[in-house]
């Protein structure tokens, strides 16, 4: 299983300071904190670190402590076995030179150094539940013993921010088996210790650490990283030793026991997903098994008065945190897919005490604080989750919860709510947009210019909508509750509909209704969902020119372009500063989210299961770059299709798990086929 799940890289990558910084690794503690870098050790991102800790969780995401600098004295000899980058281009030391070995084992990054003839071994991880990261040291073979010198750099500010040192002064203090830091007065104190070490507590900042990322990005660069304690051991051959850094004065410094936690859990996820999968468990690719370990980073404990055991989506890391849109679209695969049913019912009652108005909330602030309702798709999402777990679980004392839930939303949008969003009776199709507000998921703003403006009724939403109605109608006939009313509605949608066919282009439109602007015929991918849904309201000779069309001018090897390459506004590289990248995320840049549903439309449409599955393999094996283990945001609409964007994304990883399972069960996913 473990060989089955392992991404590992010799020399050939780690060696080569292009090829291992562009690799990273993320572990996370399952309240929204996390740990990430690069194999090379080098940090490129402002939200690199191996303790950024969610202090207000699942939010209020802090950069605690940023990294260890390493130096080991062995057989004579010094080794440095950190990377850094500063002012002026210099990277210095090299300690990527010394990597023999990285490896992920289950979510664990491992590297191994070779340092004359010893090789030393590192393995990072976090304990979940808590702000807690475990850095643990073995020397696994040597002719005589090593000795370490650990510079512990650390910081204390929001993640997105970054820190230049000026006078600032923290406070540092001796405890036991380490050091306590309090960054100012009010600050969350952490703590630095490891039962095998002596500490000594430092106050000396490094000026001028250069992070490559951000500097491509078009943003500020540079940062000071305050050395707050030197931690010093000595290994015997076969021996190990732990640094321990956490928000918690009493974690465990028990490395091993906490270890084999993480592994059960790791091993727990396995589980799960090969009872829910059984039958086709071994025949699944190798990368789909680092995708089930993949899902469970993105689902946070989000804990509210009425649902204390509520559950969350982080949309992405690093700097997403948890969305309604995000979540609802990936809630299936990460979930239900790997056999949590469970979980996907904690985060659909939690999500329940959030509707307001009819509506599902966009996004949750990072500092905490009252959600946005600025989306018109989450809301409709969250019909079509709370029917792929139904369809899962056949559970109706949930489903008999939320159904006055669901119902109240009908009704909402029926009589009208927020940001116009409301049917129009003389069709029955969902309406929704106001001046300089973005609803859909195609959502890029700069300033007061919405990049890809969808005023009017855009085509996914309508087949949302028309799917949300169908699933009422089937939800009150289960519950013996009148069903006449969504039927009625759906029926009109549904023969409205035809109105998004642009028979010039024998696709859809992508907005129909659209103040100034009519019908907008540009070839975009929202139209797959008219396909891919269970309900489709497109005869079967109009999905077949819908795949087909996406397929010829959309479709690329890690998902579909959000805009096809001739038409105006086409953009092929997603790079330069934030204007820039803004203007270009949805003109014509690849979603990897997409790729799932055009999968299942395809193989809706022409019923061959190995084609449709073939569409997911190179996706698949994008866990080898960028991302180790998981799947990126987004990628250039040119070839290569360098990935961009977040390293991780909840719903790239979802659909492609989702859509894998679906498609190789053969299943017709309605509640109206079971």
């Amino acid at each position: 299983m473990s060989e089955q799940a392992e991404v590992q890289f010799g020399r050939e990558v780690c060696g080569d300071l292009t090829a291992a910084e562009s690799r990273e690794w993320l572990v996370t503690n399952g309240i929204g904190g996390y740990a990430s870098g690069t194999i090379a050790g080098i940090q490129t991102r402002r939200y690199h670190g191996l303790l950024v800790a969610a202090l207000q969780p699942p939010v209020g995401r802090t950069q605690l402590v940023s990294a260890i600098d390493e130096v080991v004295h062995y057989a004579g000899a010094d080794f440095s076995l950190s990377t850094h980058r500063w002012a002026g281009g210099a990277v210095d030391p090299q300690g990527f030179l010394l990597l023999e070995d990285f490896h992920l084992e289950g979510s664990t990054p491992v590297w191994t150094y070779a340092l004359a003839d010893a090789l030393l071994e590192k393995r990072v991880w976090m304990r979940q539940g808590e702000n807690t990261t475990y850095i643990q040291y073995t020397l696994l073979r040597g002719s005589t013993k090593l000795e370490m010198e650990l510079n512990a750099l650390v910081n204390y500010r929001d993640f997105h921010s970054l820190t230049h040192a000026g006078n600032w002064r923290m406070n540092i203090a001796p405890v036991e088996h380490g050091v306590k830091v309090q960054a100012f007065d009010g600050a969350t104190p952490f703590y630095l210790k490891s039962t095998s070490a002596t500490c000594e507590p430092r106050h000396e900042w490094y000026l001028g650490c250069i992070y490559a990322e951000e500097t491509e990005r078009g943003l500020s660069d540079r940062e000071d990283r305050l050395f707050a304690a030197l931690f010093r051991a000595t290994l015997e051959p076969g021996s190990s030793f732990v640094l321990v850094v956490s928000t918690e004065p009493a974690t465990s410094l028990d490395s091993e026991t906490v270890l084999a936690e993480q592994a059960n859990h790791d091993v727990k996820l396995f589980q799960e997903w090969q009872t829910k999968n059984e039958a086709l468990a071994g025949d699944a690719p190798s990368w789909l098994w680092q995708l089930v370990l993949a899902a469970d980073q993105f689902i946070v404990k989000r804990s509210l008065t009425e649902e204390p055991g509520g559950r969350s989506i982080i949309a992405g890391y690093h700097w997403f945190g948890d969305w309604g849109r995000d979540t609802m679209i990936a809630l299936p695969g990460l979930t239900l897919a790997t056999g949590r049913a469970e979980v996907a019912k904690q985060i659909l009652l939690a999500f329940s005490r959030y509707v307001d108005s009819g509506m599902l909330p966009n996004n949750f602030p990072d500092a905490g604080g009252q959600p946005e309702y600025n989306t018109v798709d989450a809301t409709l999402w969250y019909f079509e989750s709370i029917r792929q777990y139904f369809v899962a679980t056949q559970d109706a004392v949930t489903l008999q919860k939320l159904f006055p839930v669901l119902a109240t939303m009908i009704d909402a949008h029926i009589a009208g709510t927020r940001y116009n969003i409301h049917v129009d009776p003389a069709d029955g199709l969902l309406y929704a947009g106001v001046p300089g507000v973005q609803l859909t998921w195609m959502d890029a703003k700069i300033g007061d210019w919405v990049v890809t403006p969808r005023t009017g009724k855009p085509v996914e939403i309508n087949a949302l909508w028309i799917n949300a109605l169908e699933t009422m109608a089937g939800f009150a006939r289960l519950l013996a509750n009148p069903a006449d009313t969504y039927e009625k509605l759906a029926a009109k949608a549904k023969k409205s509909f035809q109105k998004f066919w642009n028979a010039d282009r024998n696709c859809c439109f992508d907005v129909i209704d659209s103040p100034g602007i009519g019908n907008d015929a540009s070839l975009r991918p929202n139209q797959i969902f008219a396909v891919s849904l269970p309900d489709s309201p497109l005869t079967s000779e109009q999905q077949n020119a819908v795949l087909d069309i996406c397929a010829r001018h959309l479709l690329t090897s890690y998902g579909l372009r959000s805009l096809a390459p001739g038409e105006p506004g086409y953009t092929g590289h997603y790079d330069g500063g934030p204007r820039e990248r803004d203007a270009a995320y949805h003109q014509g840049t690849v979603w990897g989210w997409l790729l799932g549903p055009f999968a299942l439309a395809h193989y809706r449409v022409y019923h061959d299961r190995e084609a449709a599955l073939r569409f997911l393999e190179p996706l698949g094996r994008q866990i080898y770059s960028n991302g180790l283990g998981t799947l990126s945001e987004i990628f250039d609409g040119d070839a290569p299709f360098t990935p961009r964007g977040c390293i991780a994304q909840a719903w790239t990883v979802a659909e492609v798990l989702r859509a894998w399972q679906v498609i190789a069960y053969g299943r017709k996913p309605s509640i109206n086929h079971q």
